[in-house]
């Protein structure tokens, strides 16, 4: 068998030297799984062997000659109209799933193979982004990445200051969240009264896909200072009362809409709860990241025009004009949100009515405009809390003016507030249901001011 296959792949170099679709199509064509496996080892040596001209030229291939067939599938379906069954269902499933899908299962078959289409799909990003179409083939990948990398295949890990370095300088290099700068910072958010927790794949050997980082406090705050403060006193397990994941980062391009994140938060929920059993509150400590560019965006129907800016400020217009020495309480904000710090009092409670406004009506393409927002949301979180100047770092200020948001977690509650967010209802705390009516009738056009005692119930969006 080694002789059968040394010769066989010395065959393919000689007649056709490097040319990756005569190798593709001969994978496609094996059945035998010893030379499955090393003609696939070949296409992945010779894929990483690629300069950037190269791989386009590959995924252009790929893209061109390994897609589905029209009138096959139109056949498929015609044979299954006419006479329904196993074998024509079986014949038209077969028709609609293109060649590459196959392609890339024996390709995983090899060492490195899992590697090696995660990192091609995380090209392909690199590519859309520069204006190339590589949708159908992104869709096959992000179709099988969703059955490999499902809740069954990862395993949850706990991160601490003995990890392994190679790994820590990992977390190091893909925390986009919240920068870590350098070893004592890293050592820090590992400290006693803090917790990371990884996921981790048996393909892709120390390497995390996705992971958390938990602060362990004494009461919720809205102040991120005080958890990145590499000087703050490491808190007594007696005075633990509250959990705050302020930190979610998935490391890897290649697996970008691939769900891990509401498997990570409930799972390190049942661990800190074993752990800590007198923890009463689960919450996130998160930023806003679009909210600059939502509120600046003022030509998207579905955001904030310059009406809804209007109406939205209403209720601060005078103190925004005063401070600003401009009529327009739109000019105004904006006047002063040049530099939001020195104008803390003034802006605070315009801008939690605008972060708010952002979280629970501001959409784009139909969509919430937030991300992170959708993700705890729809994960059964409620919208706890909004802090102005939460974040006053330079990335802070310059993505949410400050703000930042808690969203709470509560364990008893996720499935049933899961079910209201996709039937379009967002919850939030008591705490916030009046300016929320507010901020609702603003975002239509009503002015119409309410009492505590006339609110009540979900908002829908």
């Amino acid at each position: 068998m080694p002789g059968f296959l040394s010769k066989l792949l010395r065959v393919l170099r000689e007649r056709r030297g490097t040319d990756m679709s005569f190798m593709c199509r001969h994978l496609l064509s094996e059945r035998g799984e010893a030379s499955q496996t090393a003609l696939a080892q070949e296409i992945i040596n010779s894929y990483g062997a690629m300069n950037d001209g190269q791989k386009l030229q590959f995924l252009k291939m790929l893209s061109r000659d390994f897609s589905v067939s029209q009138p096959a599938i139109i056949a498929a379906a015609a044979d299954y109209q006419r006479t329904p069954g196993p074998s024509t269902l079986a014949a038209l499933t077969a028709a609609v799933e293109s060649p590459r899908q196959e392609l890339f299962r024996r390709i995983n078959t090899a060492p490195h193979g899992t590697e090696t289409l995660v990192a091609l799909r995380g090209y392909l990003f690199e590519l859309s982004s520069n204006g190339a179409d590589f949708t159908e083939m992104d869709a096959d990948l992000k179709h099988l990445f969703r059955s490999w990398f499902n809740r069954g295949f990862l395993r949850m890990e706990r991160i601490s200051w003995h990890t392994a370095a190679l790994l820590l300088e990992k977390l190091i290099s893909y925390e986009s969240v919240h920068e870590i700068n350098g070893w004592p910072d890293l050592r820090r958010r590992l400290a006693a009264d803090r917790r990371c927790f990884a996921f981790f794949h048996p393909a892709l050997v120390e390497e995390p896909i996705i992971f958390v980082e938990v602060a362990l406090s004494n009461g919720l705050t809205g102040d991120l200072d005080p958890l990145l403060d590499v000087r703050a006193p490491v808190l007594a397990p007696e005075k633990i009362n509250t959990a705050l994941f302020y930190s979610i980062n998935n490391c890897l391009k290649g697996l970008r809409g691939i769900p891990f994140g509401n498997f990570l938060i409930k799972q390190v929920v049942a661990e800190l709860a074993a752990e800590f059993p007198h923890i009463q509150t689960y919450s996130t400590l998160s930023p806003l990241p679009l909210m600059s560019r939502a509120l600046r965006d003022q030509k998207n129907e579905q955001g904030f025009t310059r009406d809804r800016l209007s109406r939205l400020l209403a209720d601060h217009s005078r103190s925004l004009t005063a401070a600003a020495g401009s009529r327009d309480p739109v000019d105004a904000l904006f006047t002063l949100l040049e530099e939001p710090l020195a104008h803390r009092a003034i802006l605070a409670k315009p801008l939690e009515r605008l972060a708010l406004a952002y979280i629970t009506h501001a959409r784009q393409d139909g969509k919430l405009y937030d991300s992170v927002a959708t993700f705890h949301l729809s994960n059964g979180a409620r919208l706890e809390r909004i802090n102005a100047f939460g974040n006053l770092r330079p990335y802070g200020l310059k993505a949410s003016f400050g703000v930042t948001v808690n969203y709470r977690y509560l364990p008893a509650e996720l499935e049933e507030r899961h079910e209201r967010f996709v039937r379009g209802e967002i919850q939030v705390s008591s705490g916030l249901i009046v300016e929320q009516k507010s901020v609702a009738q603003a975002w239509k056009g009503n002015r119409k001011s309410y009492s505590a005692a006339e609110t009540s119930g979900p908002i829908s969006r």
